[in-house]
């Protein structure tokens, strides 16, 4: 990072980042995505998804300062020392997963997602859905609410709170998580290598529909959906010494 001063601000849409993206760029200067060295962005959570997919295509390192209520992956926000910080920082790869979705008109959509693809009921009854991996039927009838693959770095985020499990950084594996399960009462997810294909049908499509999201990104109403890792796409996120994904996911377990 040694001599990266040319930094391309953005900000979320909140009073809070606003006002932090008008103090930083008359102290540091505001250089466009196309000649800049480093994106920092600022906001929370959301918004550094939102960076991610959005500066994809410049295969440039993403610094997050946190001006969001969560930020798990955002540094803490200071003005001071910015420059000093960037040069400093650890360098976190993340691979995104890719969804293709099949809606009931036959009708195909790509999306990429780097926390979590999840399938949701979209009516009154619960979903039922048929798991394959690898093109093997593995789970012939989950009924459920819904349910989602999880990268490491969303492991903590929408999985977590289906009690999923928080996978390291690194782990090579992805977290296939039921959505309030009812039938089996006692399946409550798997661990799947990253290089797994998971195909996800939706039973009684008509009766039972489903939707599907990506990163919180609507797919629209499916009757199918592939999801796998996209390894060909690298996003970088750059994390204060000590305070990276791989330290905040093991802090997380013990809080």
């Amino acid at each position: 990072m040694a001599g990266r001063t040319r930094i391309a601000f953005l900000a979320s849409e909140t009073a809070s980042a606003e006002g932090a993206l008008e103090r930083l760029t008359a102290r540091y200067g505001q250089t466009a995505l196309e000649a800049a060295e480093v994106i920092v962005a600022l906001g929370g959570d959301g918004f550094m998804l939102q960076t991610l997919h959005a500066t994809q295509a410049h295969d440039l390192p993403v610094y997050g300062m946190n001006c969001g209520t969560i930020g798990f992956l955002m540094n803490e926000f200071h003005e001071d020392w910015l420059i000093e910080r960037l040069e400093a920082a650890a360098e976190e790869i993340l691979n995104p997963l890719r969804l293709k979705a099949t809606r009931p008109d036959g009708a195909v959509v790509e999306a990429l997602a780097i926390n979590e693809v999840s399938l949701l009921r979209a009516g009154p009854q619960a979903a039922k859905l048929r798991i394959s991996v690898d093109g093997k039927v593995r789970l012939e009838e989950l009924v459920c609410d819904g349910a989602l693959v999880a990268t490491p770095a969303g492991s903590t985020a929408y999985n977590y709170s289906a009690h999923g499990p928080i996978l390291p950084i690194g782990s090579d594996v992805l977290a296939l998580t039921a959505v309030a399960p009812y039938r089996p009462r006692r399946w409550r997810g798997a661990l799947l290598p990253k290089r797994a294909t998971v195909r996800i049908e939706v039973l009684q499509p008509a009766k039972r529909p489903v939707m599907a999201e990506g990163d919180s990104r609507g797919a629209g109403v499916v009757s199918m959906v592939e999801i796998r890792s996209e390894s060909a796409i690298s996003h970088r996120i750059l994390f204060d010494p000590g305070h990276g994904l791989e330290e905040r996911l093991i802090r997380e377990q013990f809080l």
